[in-house]
């Protein structure tokens, strides 16, 4: 049994507010401790629910937030080499989304977001908004790997459950707004992670791989004008209005093509 173990930031227990996930603030060390922790219990979690190997990917901006020393002896950490997938193929049985959070303009979502709070507004698949969630779980897909966990705060949680129906999840705190989070103590809410990992894990046969008819239609909207003009020089995208963008691809691994 192979996990692939997918992990943002934002989701992580104990993160309360925007300066955890943001290198150069004083509480950032605190946070990649943190996030190693929830991960590691993910692969704690996966491995007591029979996994022989479990991969782990920093996909949180700049990608290198883990304390490499401190991460679990079995996790194999893959540096995403070969684009946002990495090492994901059709030879893993499942993947866990950790730490996530919820797509941009999600209510009562901690630090939602799709891609960038800075520039992108939606994102869509086939009309569909579409988040962080959806998007990798859209390449998962491609491979025929299911999305078995996702952990993070509430409203993450439950946008998992809305677009993989049957998955495992692990509530770990809830926003009161977007800026701050109430959260169970770190160690309950590694504790829930572990235990929903291991359930996560035998859900493998049971819950279908995220699919999006093809050919897909990709649509940005984007905050200002400026953001667009630089999108439609790109070869293949087409300009729908003066915010938003949009082209078409033929396979979900695909979707970032024309980014």
């Amino acid at each position: 049994m192979k996990i692939y173990i997918m992990s943002d930031m934002e989701g992580v227990s104990g993160i309360h507010c925007a300066e955890y996930v943001r290198p150069g603030n004083h509480q950032y060390t605190e946070g990649r401790r943190l996030l190693t922790a929830d991960v590691n219990a993910a692969v704690e979690g996966a491995l007591a629910g029979g996994a022989d190997q479990v991969y782990v990917s920093d996909t949180h901006g700049g990608c290198d937030h883990f304390i490499i020393e401190d991460l679990h002896q079995a996790a194999i950490v893959d540096h995403n080499a070969t684009g946002w997938w990495g090492e994901l193929d059709e030879t893993f049985d499942g993947v866990f989304m950790t730490c996530a959070h919820a797509m941009a303009g999600t209510q009562n979502a901690f630090l939602d977001h799709t891609q960038s709070s800075a520039s992108v507004y939606n994102f869509r698949l086939n009309g569909r908004a579409c988040g962080e969630l959806g998007q990798f779980a859209c390449m998962a897909g491609h491979f025929g790997v299911p999305v078995v966990l996702v952990t993070g705060d509430r409203a993450a949680c439950e946008e998992a459950r809305e677009f993989f129906p049957g998955v495992e999840t692990a509530e770990v705190k809830w926003a009161r707004s977007r800026l701050r989070a109430v959260c169970l103590s770190p160690e309950k809410g590694q504790a829930l992670i572990r235990d929903a990992a291991a359930r996560a894990v035998k859900l493998c046969k049971t819950v279908k791989p995220f699919k999006v008819k093809t050919p897909i239609e990709v649509v940005w909207e984007y905050f200002r004008t400026e953001f667009a003009d630089s999108h439609a020089k790109r070869p293949g995208v087409d300009r729908i209005d003066s915010r938003a963008v949009r082209y078409t691809v033929d396979s979900q691994l695909d979707i970032f093509a024309h980014r």
